[in-house]
C-alpha cells in the first residue's frame, strides 16, 4: 500500500511539473488589439502643426502613439491654427491635437457646418487671461520690487497705469502684449482692447511668434518691470512665475460672440467662457474610423503634469518629439487607459 501510494503521488508531482512546464512553453494569450481602418488602408493622418508648446507636445505624443501602437503614417503640417482649422474644415489635415472649443469663428462655423468634430478633453484645468506679474501688485521683499500698483485689480484700473506700462516706441500709451498674429487669442484680444475702451491708451503689440511673446514677458520678469499681457496655460511660463490674472466683466455669451467677431465694430467685454479644450478631427476623418475616435476620445493629459514637463522642456532644450516618448515611458498608467491591451503592448515595445 505504502509503495503504491508513493508512486501514485510521484505520478501526480510528475504530471503537474509536465503541465507547468507545458503552460510555460505555451504561447501566452493575445491581447485584444484595434485596428484602425484609415492607416489600413495606407492613409497618412496629417496633423496641424502647431507653434505653441502644449500643442507642440500633444502632437508628437498622438504621432507616436498612432505610429506605434496602430501602426500609421503621420505628418505634420505647420500654418496658425486659423488656417489649420480652415484645412481640418475641408479634410486636408485630419487632426488638430488641441482645440479650444468656442474660441475660435473659423472652428465654430465648421462644427456648425458639421465639417469638424470635437473629441474628448484632451486637458483639464486649463486657464486664459490678462496677467501682470504679481510682485507688481504685492511687492516682491526678497528682490528687494516695492508695489507699484497696488490698486491694480482689474481690466477697468488699466487706463490709468497706462504710464506704468510705457510703450517703447509711444511712450504716451502703454503696452499690452497680444498673441502673435494668426492665433485666434489675437482677434479677440484686439476686440477687448476696443471693449475696455483701451484702444486710445494702449498699443496692441503682436509679438512674430510665440517664443518671442514668452522672450519679451520673461525679459521683464527677469528685471522686475512692469509687463501687461495675454498668457494661459498649461504652459512652463505659467508654472515658474507668479502672476495675476486680472478681473474682467462676468461671462456673457452675447458679448463673447461680438469678440470673437472681427467685423463687430462696437464689442462689449466679458471674460472668457469656460475652457474645454478637445482633439479636433475632420468629420471625413470621423466618420472613416471609429477606433482612432475611441482613442482620441479618451485621451487625457493633466494640467499640472502638462505644467511641468513644458518647464522640463524649456530648462533642458529638449525636442517635443523626445519629451514625448519621456513621458510615454515616464507615464503608462495614464496612456495605457487610452487603448486595448494590445496597442499598448505595441508601443511599449517599442519605447525599450
Amino acid at each position: 500500500m505504502t509503495k503504491s501510494r508513493n508512486n501514485a503521488i510521484a505520478l501526480m508531482l510528475l504530471s503537474g511539473a509536465l503541465s507547468a512546464q507545458a503552460a510555460a512553453q505555451a504561447p501566452a494569450p493575445a491581447q485584444p488589439t484595434a485596428t484602425s481602418a484609415w492607416c489600413a488602408g495606407g492613409k497618412t493622418i496629417n496633423f496641424a502643426g502647431l507653434n505653441w508648446e502644449s500643442a507642440r507636445l500633444l502632437t508628437e505624443v498622438m504621432r507616436y502613439v498612432l505610429e506605434q501602437g496602430y501602426g500609421c503614417k503621420t505628418d505634420a503640417l505647420p500654418g496658425n491654427s486659423i488656417a489649420m482649422e480652415l484645412a481640418l474644415a475641408r479634410n486636408d489635415i485630419q487632426v488638430f491635437a488641441e482645440e479650444w472649443i468656442g474660441r475660435s469663428t473659423a472652428w465654430n462655423d465648421a462644427a456648425k457646418a458639421g465639417k469638424v468634430v470635437g473629441m474628448g478633453e484632451i486637458i483639464k484645468g486649463a486657464v486664459e487671461g490678462w496677467y501682470v506679474p504679481e510682485y507688481l501688485v504685492l511687492g516682491d521683499a526678497k528682490r528687494g520690487i516695492k508695489a507699484r500698483a497696488p490698486g491694480l485689480k482689474s481690466v477697468a484700473d488699466l487706463p490709468k497705469y497706462k504710464d506704468l506700462f510705457q510703450d517703447d516706441e509711444e511712450p504716451d500709451k502703454g503696452r499690452f502684449l497680444n498673441c502673435p498674429a494668426g492665433w485666434t487669442c489675437q482677434g479677440v484680444n484686439t476686440q477687448k482692447l476696443k471693449a475696455y475702451g483701451l484702444g486710445g491708451s494702449y498699443i496692441n503689440f503682436r509679438p512674430g511668434t510665440g517664443p518671442a511673446l514668452d522672450a519679451a514677458i520673461a525679459s521683464a520678469v527677469q528685471r522686475g518691470r512692469p509687463v501687461l499681457f495675454y498668457y494661459w496655460s498649461p504652459t512652463a511660463m505659467m508654472g515658474r512665475y507668479k502672476f495675476i490674472r486680472l478681473e474682467e466683466p462676468a461671462f456673457s455669451q452675447a458679448c463673447w460672440e461680438t469678440l470673437t467677431s472681427q467685423n463687430n465694430t462696437k464689442p462689449c467685454g466679458t471674460v472668457n467662457p469656460p475652457n474645454k479644450l478637445q482633439v479636433g478631427v475632420s468629420r471625413v476623418f470621423h466618420d472613416a474610423d471609429p477606433v482612432l475616435m475611441a482613442l482620441f476620445d479618451k485621451m487625457y493629459m493633466p494640467a499640472d503634469l502638462l505644467n511641468a514637463l513644458l518647464a522640463e522642456r524649456e530648462a533642458k532644450k529638449i525636442d517635443p518629439a523626445v519629451l514625448a516618448q519621456q513621458f510615454l515611458k515616464r507615464q503608462p498608467a495614464i496612456w495605457q487607459t487610452w487603448m486595448p491591451a494590445g496597442n499598448a503592448a505595441r508601443i511599449s515595445a517599442s519605447l525599450k
